[in-house]
């Protein structure tokens, strides 16, 4: 009987332990692999929070976030237009080493995305919003199932109020609402599916604000009604919401509109937010906001910065970033180094134990930063406003068929007479002198270098600036740095060498 007994004894014993590793295993699974959710705001510049400053603005979610998780003064989109630095978010690399130079050239079916990634690492995986990195209809090559979303219910453009979404691929639907709004629950529906079956959810949420045109929900409108009399007293052009033509309108009325969106884009941040709390999944959810690009021409206000969108100098491409995981980051963080959205695919890799494929990337982890490893970036980040090669004498070849490169989605603003978006991209052949040229820039740690024109050109314009002491890029230190500004400039030349080398196609074979 006494041996019986043991037995049983031994017996429970020993499932309890298994039991116990099993669930010590699924928690530190749970530890190692967080939830996570990246948000972007399109043309959200740098000083449109009040975290930064702003006089009149209202974003309450993400000064909470600043002032909770880690707030990153210092953070750069990789272009300062919209679908390069979306594939720079997705695919670790600058968007011209696969021929996304400007807004509406897509990215590459060969390019390894951050979703396949998240795939291979167990993760559910969705995207939210605007693409912008080819059409989402389904025959497309770069929508974002094929570039690794299970699911996703997206935009080719940008979007207004009221917004047509395709999902996964299917024919433009309406969509009735507030558009930030109507993402978010869209993403928390597929959180609440993918809870069921246990996985870790990678999410990409791509707002649609505050791009023009502009337009609010009443109750956001209101804020802003009072408005100073002195504030935003010029024309701008910008697109009616009527013809989806351009229009001049009174800046402080068109600013009423915008910063009614940017709230609109804030609230929006709160739902979620509060979701995963509410659900025992904030603390290893990794919730993560940045813009793409700097403020455009229309909404230039309170810009402390030189430039605006499609400008690498400051005000082009200095971008809001907040993020949150209290599990890795429990106390709030402030970091100055310079970091850039081509750094969101190594960070997120080496979170979750993903080697980085063997291709060239322009990003690295900010993993360091959590735990207060880094002081200063180890690498300089390099910007290039390209374009393809143009001459007489060459006639571009298609990267992808143009028929698959017509989206689907309906907008507001109209171009070249239609109310859609139409994608670009071609196979660059060899590796002339001339590619070098444009606009382009280099940031180390201290000093900016800012090139504009061709190669061999007497008239190229080279500036130099001390980012640290002269943000607003004011004075010019070309002539009495110039040991600095030529290896900066050595550097630039030899990484477009390799950009170069990427947009013929090396990286893969």
């Amino acid at each position: 009987m006494k041996e019986y007994r043991a037995f049983i004894f031994t017996s429970l014993f020993i499932m309890l332990y298994i039991t116990s590793c099993q669930n010590y295993k699924k928690e530190e699974s749970s530890i190692r692999l967080p939830n996570i959710v990246l948000l972007m705001g399109d043309d959200h510049g740098w000083d449109e929070t009040a975290y930064n400053g702003h006089p009149y603005l209202k974003t309450p979610v993400l000064d909470d976030m600043a002032s909770k998780g880690l707030r990153m003064n210092r953070f750069y989109s990789a272009s300062p237009v919209c679908s390069p630095t979306r594939g720079s978010v997705i695919t670790g690399r600058h968007p011209n080493r696969y021929g996304t130079f400007s807004a509406g050239f897509s990215i590459r079916p060969e390019e390894i995305s951050i979703a396949r990634l998240m795939k291979d690492a167990g993760y559910a995986t969705a995207h939210f919003g605007k693409w912008h990195l080819g059409p989402v209809k389904a025959e497309s090559p770069t929508n974002p199932k094929a570039m690794g979303f299970d699911e996703y219910l997206s935009h080719d453009n940008f979007f207004e109020m009221n917004p047509y979404f395709s999902h996964n691929g299917g024919p433009p639907e309406l969509y009735e609402g507030e558009s930030s709004e109507i993402i978010v629950q869209e993403a928390i529906r597929f959180i609440q599916k993918v809870k069921e079956n246990g996985q870790p959810f990678f999410i990409v949420i791509w707002y649609g604000s505050p791009h023009e045109p502009y337009s609010g929900l009443p109750k956001d409108l209101a804020l802003y009604d009072d408005l100073p009399k002195t504030f935003g007293e010029r024309q701008v052009r910008l697109t009616s919401n009527e013809t989806g033509l351009p229009v001049k309108r009174l800046q402080r009325e068109v600013l009423r509109e915008r910063f009614a969106e940017i709230t609109a884009m804030d609230r929006s941040i709160g739902y979620i937010r509060k979701y995963l709390e509410r659900e025992g999944l904030k603390k290893n959810t990794l919730l993560w906001y940045f813009g793409d690009n700097g403020t455009p021409h229309e909404a230039i206000a309170t810009v402390p910065f030189r430039g605006q969108k499609g400008s690498v100098y400051e005000g082009g491409i200095r971008v809001p970033c907040v993020l949150e995981w209290p599990t890795r980051i429990p106390n709030p963080m402030v970091s100055d180094i310079n970091a850039v959205t081509s750094d969101v695919l190594p960070t997120l890799c080496d979170i979750v134990g993903q080697n980085l494929p063997n291709r060239p990337y322009d990003g690295i982890k900010l993993t360091p930063i959590f735990d207060g490893n880094l002081s200063e970036r180890p690498e300089p980040i390099k910007f290039w406003n390209g374009k393809p090669r143009q001459g007489k004498e060459f006639k571009p070849e298609p990267y992808i068929d143009p028929k698959l490169q017509e989206g689907t989605t309906p907008l507001v603003k109209q171009m070249n007479g239609i109310a859609t978006r139409n994608f670009q991209n071609y196979h660059h052949p060899d590796i002339q002198v001339e590619d070098f040229g444009d606009t382009r820039a280099i940031l180390d740690n201290r000093y900016k270098l800012v090139i504009h024109g061709e190669i061999n050109d007497e008239k190229a314009l080279k500036e130099l600036f001390d980012v640290r002491e002269d943000s607003a890029e004011k004075k010019n230190l070309i002539n009495t740095k110039t040991e600095i500004a030529q290896k900066l400039e050595k550097q630039l030349w030899d990484w477009q060498q390799s950009v170069l080398e990427s947009l013929m196609g090396e990286d893969y074979k």
